[in-house]
């Protein structure tokens, strides 16, 4: 009996994750290599297709059955999947961080979780963009270049690159910045996803909580747990499609860009993914053997599902819900500091952003021949702390911060048109160290803390 109930043990949704990932990087790889992507209209129409006159095989040669393929199905599929969680990322985010803040009991146990987060997010951040500079520095992977591949990639994405640019000189800066973080109308905050303002609301609400004592705050505390039960329902819900949009996701990557990309800008990418792992692996781990207590390999093993969801959705906000669950279920961390530091850390705690702006920067900064100084380095390292802390946890939000710094230092912005096709894979490795480095601070600032009695039974 207990043989065929193992037998049928449904498969781990980390694991059909993978499995998602794997076949469509494989499949879409395939489909590149074969020639079969990236087709245009006219070809679509059926004009230009030297293909068809020689009698080969149109599908494969003229490519427009991928083409139709990727923007009915695939595109749409896996943008309706980050729509769903989008939707409920705000109520979820709102519901959590105010119970976080409320269940801290008083202001004092607050500040204390409150300051050995910032505290964690600032070392964290900085031995990030530290580390991050002193490679682009040995490395020199600005001046390795091909200065003729470099034009044509600058040109073939100049225009996303100057609406990018355009939009960093729109964004709040300065004390403005700091500004924007109090709304003057939360509803219209989260309408336009300012979701550092929608924080800002969420924890005076949590400390309102704790500061007033009514049975009107108990039910309001009990309806806001209900919109969190809820959100997280219905997120289960959705994450149960993952696998299908990790497919999607890896299948339009790679059909679309294959290796070609990574192969041109080699040097660049590896410095990058080099830094982020050593991060990763190497000081997270130190610092949750020495300050959380924690055995690494036990922490990576109880996290591998959300690590595997953001890097395939590259949205720190998209996988909250899963390291919320995984932070509770996996790690058995108390829910009242997991839910503060995780939706905090969603925003505020961006080691991987960080670092990548970093060496970004730096790298651009080689290829067009600029020499920083040792004091505009260390500028760029602390606005790429701040630029981490106040960057959106969505796809490639971090690239008009890049911008930003670059026109700060005198480098082109609009040399971002030269990453901007490797960016998508480097964003999906840096939201994994973003989303895994907020755990990894909530299992630190775990340490020594539980949850009180009740809400251990409630469970």
């Amino acid at each position: 009996m207990s043989d065929t109930a193992s037998a049928r043990k449904p498969l781990p949704l980390h694991w059909k994750m993978a499995i998602g990932f794997l076949t469509g990087l494989v499949l879409g790889l395939i489909v590149y290599a074969a020639g079969i992507g990236g087709a245009t209209w006219a070809q679509l129409a059926g004009d230009a297709c030297p293909a068809a006159a020689a009698g080969s095989d149109v599908a494969w040669q003229c490519r427009p059955l991928l083409k139709l393929f990727s923007e009915t199905v695939t595109g749409p599929a896996g943008e309706i999947f980050l729509r769903l969680i989008f939707m409920l990322v705000i109520p979820l985010l709102f519901s959590a961080l105010v119970m976080g803040v409320s269940e801290m009991g008083d202001i004092r146990s607050f500040g204390r979780v409150g300051w050995r987060t910032l505290g964690l997010t600032v070392v964290m951040s900085g031995l990030a963009v530290v580390l991050g500079l002193v490679m682009v520095n040995i490395f020199q992977p600005g001046a390795g270049v091909d200065p003729a591949q470099a034009q044509l990639m600058m040109s073939e994405n100049a225009e996303r690159a100057q609406s990018i640019v355009a939009g960093s000189s729109d964004a709040p800066k300065g004390i403005q910045m700091l500004v924007s973080i109090v709304p003057s109308n939360v509803i219209q905050a989260a309408a336009d996803d300012a979701i550092l303002a929608v924080m800002f609301f969420a924890l005076m609400v949590g400390v309102g909580m704790v500061l007033t004592k009514s049975k009107g705050v108990d039910t309001l505390r009990d309806g806001i747990q209900g919109l969190f039960d809820i959100s997280m329902t219905l997120i289960g819900l959705v994450i149960k499609l993952a696998p299908y949009a990790v497919f999607c996701f890896m299948f339009n990557l790679a059909s679309q860009f294959g290796w070609d990309l990574l192969f041109k800008l080699a040097k660049y990418v590896a410095v990058v993914v080099a830094a982020l792992a050593i991060h990763l692996f190497v000081i997270y781990s130190l610092a949750l053997k020495f300050i959380g207590g924690r055995s690494p390999l036990e922490f990576f093993k109880g996290v591998q599902e959300a690590m595997v969801l953001a890097f395939s959705t590259a949205s720190s906000n998209a996988t909250l819900p899963t390291a919320l669950r995984v932070a509770e279920d996996e790690l058995k961390l108390p829910r009242r500091v997991s839910r503060f530091v995780l939706t905090v850390g969603a925003t505020a705690n961006q080691n991987g952003t960080a670092l990548f702006e970093g060496v970004t920067v730096i790298f651009l900064a080689q290829f067009f021949g600029v020499d920083l100084t040792l004091g505009q380095q260390v500028m760029v390292m602390l606005v790429c702390i701040l630029g981490g802390i106040g960057t959106a946890g969505v796809p490639s939000g971090s690239l008009p911060v890049v911008a930003m710094i670059c026109a700060m230092v005198n480098v082109p912005p609009q040399g971002i048109g030269l990453i901007l096709g490797v960016n998508h894979f480097l964003d999906m490795c840096r939201t994994t160290l973003n989303v895994t480095g907020d755990i990894a601070i909530a299992a630190m600032v775990s340490r020594g803390v539980e949850d009180p009695p009740a809400e251990r039974l409630s469970d």
